[in-house]
């Protein structure tokens, strides 16, 4: 997905962090942002890549959730693994992506991810409840990547 962002704005680390904690504190499943230092002319394929070599890839119910953010090529992506996906279906990742971009058109870095990560929150723990099997320890993450 593409936004119109000329700069990005900086990225409130923390407010990032605590989301994804509070977040993930409703559920089994687990959200990741990644922050590309390169460029990503195709965001889905490179967030499926680097799905693939996170830990929530292999979550017993498949319930992992990656924002990728590529801020040299203005683009991102959300991508869930299959449990997710198959509770919410394609519909779900259109608007979600539409609302983010809304934020980010509009220099709101921050708010559009919070935004992200508090809609598959409530994916996330609507679907795969905190006592359900699978999820491990909440620990709020957001990376950097080549």
């Amino acid at each position: 997905m593409r936004w119109l962002f000329a700069h990005p704005a900086p990225v409130d680390q923390g407010r990032i962090v605590a989301a994804i904690a509070a977040a993930e504190a409703r559920t089994s499943g687990r959200i990741r942002v990644l922050l590309a230092r390169h460029r990503a002319p195709h965001p889905v394929a490179a967030a499926q890549k680097h799905f693939g070599k996170l830990a929530i890839a292999g979550l017993p119910q498949r319930n992992g959730v990656l924002i990728f953010v590529a801020p040299r090529s203005r683009t991102f992506a959300v991508v869930g693994d299959r449990g997710v996906h198959e509770k919410c279906g394609e519909a779900f990742w259109r608007e979600l992506a539409s609302a983010m971009r809304g934020y980010f058109q509009k220099d709101d870095f921050t708010e559009g991810l919070l935004h992200g990560i508090e809609r598959a929150g409530q994916l996330l723990a609507e679907h795969f409840p905190p006592e359900a099997a699978g999820g491990g320890p909440a620990a709020g993450s957001l990376e950097e990547v080549d």
